[in-house]
């Protein structure tokens, strides 16, 4: 896991419209970066839809949201229109950029070894650097938790 007060690694990744995406593209004054497994599984959607139903709280404070699983862009593609997802998902099919950020390697998945992406996530500031991480995040309060901790991080701020 990739420490508080670390730069975060930059990428730049397709989304699901199959438009490339970076970080430093992103014009806001914090990037939620999190990692989840696998679009439209149950887990994955319950975290998505937490930001899409609280979107509107992101977008007040200046914060954007990506997603980053090692889906491919139709899948993704499926996954947004399905749910109605206000924000970006990417692809990152190697596992290259979740790697770069602690979120990719061997889990265990129903008794079998397999490479993956772990349910990680990173809120980024404007000058790269992680302000929050979060480990192995429980999907249903997760975006309702990122909310109240930037509202920590922004008071320190001030």
């Amino acid at each position: 896991m990739l420490e508080v007060g670390a730069t975060a690694p930059t990428f730049s990744l397709s989304n699901h419209r199959g438009e490339d995406v970076s970080l430093e593209s992103i014009d806001a004054e914090y990037v939620v970066v999190y990692f989840y497994p696998r679009a439209d599984t149950p887990g994955c959607t319950t975290e998505a839809c937490g930001f899409r139903d609280r979107w509107d709280a992101f977008a007040d404070a200046d914060v954007t949201v990506v997603g980053i699983s090692d889906d491919p862009v139709e899948d993704l593609e499926s996954f947004a229109a399905k749910h109605d997802l206000p924000f970006d998902l990417l692809s990152d099919p190697d596992g290259a950029v979740a790697s770069a950020y602690d979120s990719y390697g061997e889990k265990n998945v129903f008794g079998n070894v397999v490479d993956g992406t772990f349910r990680n996530t990173y809120v980024v500031d404007s000058d790269g650097e992680i302000v929050l991480a979060y480990e192995g995040v429980d999907p249903e309060a997760h975006a309702e938790a990122i909310l109240e901790d930037l509202r920590s991080v922004r008071s320190t701020d001030d």
